[in-house]
């Protein structure tokens, strides 16, 4: 055979071999561009119909894209209905109404391009979409993701809780291979949604059990406003804004609340006096002395990171007919 020939011939099959890694062996952006050319516009007018009608299913599509990736990686698992599933899981509970769209993306989808779109994709791309909708930026996401066949309510135990100490969720991210950056970026994503007053009203009443007294990282001035947003003995089912002031836009005054004392959640606040995470969140708000970092682009890549936890491609998993149940 010709030298040139060869040459030819060899960059062929290294093409051919990094196609098919790309479609087996990883994830790739634009992976349903031929089988499904349709998938992603699909998935983002279903979430935004479903977001003008209801704009809680945004932060509810993000928080399950973190639940789900957390526990068991990004396989969908947090999809599945039963009776001991992650789906009954505690910390799940508040997801309510973003299964919903996720079904009705599927029964689109399905509609569209039988067999082909697994859920856990789903899930990652109505999640960038719902940070779109409230006014983040975009990003990228490789898809090619497989269901998972295992979904128990035990394993949501691995789930930050904000009940643990800081070092506890860097351990936590760490096992998952996301750094202290990452864990300083994903949790802005708090900058939308709620969460239930139980869940802090004891830095509010009673912080570390000391008889009454309140968590001293809380700023002065806001403690009295937590308070009348969460009585200690008001209604259990009350959630608040966790970035107060902008609750509803994707936008970094998250990071200004806890440089000023005013976070809600304490595990949020922990990253503005914990010594090893405060000075990202000062790179966040472009302080004096710190190169900034812009935390729309950052969230993207960490996200993009995040959502190569435990994935299963290949022949590995399946593609759920329904994202509800096994098949």
């Amino acid at each position: 055979m010709a030298p040139r020939v060869l040459v030819l011939a060899l960059l062929f099959l290294a093409t051919a071999a990094s196609i098919v890694h790309a479609q087996v062996g990883g994830l790739r952006v634009g992976f349903y561009s031929r089988s499904c050319p349709r998938a992603e516009s699909i998935v983002r007018s279903t979430v935004e119909s479903h977001f003008k009608s209801n704009p809680v299913v945004a932060p509810k599509l993000l928080r399950m894209h973190f639940h789900d990736c957390f526990v068991q990686g990004c396989d969908g698992s947090i999809l599945i209905d039963g009776q001991n599933t992650e789906k009954t899981a505690v910390p799940n509970l508040s997801i309510g109404p973003a299964y919903a769209v996720v079904d009705d993306v599927k029964a689109q989808l399905e509609a569209a391009c039988p067999g082909v779109v697994s859920c856990t994709d789903i899930v990652a791309l109505a999640a960038r979409d719902s940070v779109v909708l409230t006014r983040g930026f975009g990003w990228a996401v490789p898809t090619g993701r497989r269901d998972g066949r295992v979904s128990s309510a035990s394993d949501a135990n691995n789930l930050p809780s904000p009940f643990e100490s800081i070092d506890s969720h860097k351990k936590k991210f760490s096992d998952l291979g996301l750094n202290a950056q990452d864990l300083v970026t994903l949790v802005g994503g708090h900058t939308i949604g709620t969460v239930s007053c139980p869940l802090i009203t004891g830095r509010l009443y009673n912080f570390n059990n000391t008889n009454g007294a309140s968590d001293p990282a809380i700023n002065p001035s806001f403690l009295p406003q937590l308070k009348a947003l969460c009585p200690q003995n008001g209604d259990a089912t009350k959630r608040i804004d966790i970035d107060n002031g902008s609750g509803n836009s994707f936008d970094t005054s998250f990071f200004s609340n806890l440089r000023n004392g005013r976070g809600v959640i304490g595990t949020d606040q922990d990253l503005w006096t914990d010594a090893s995470t405060r000075p990202l969140v000062q790179r966040y708000l472009g302080l004096r002395g710190f190169l900034g970092l812009n935390f729309n682009v950052e969230f993207g890549r960490s996200m993009v990171k995040m959502g190569n936890i435990g994935v299963k491609t290949g022949v590995n998993g399946e593609i759920r007919k329904v994202c509800t149940a096994f098949n």
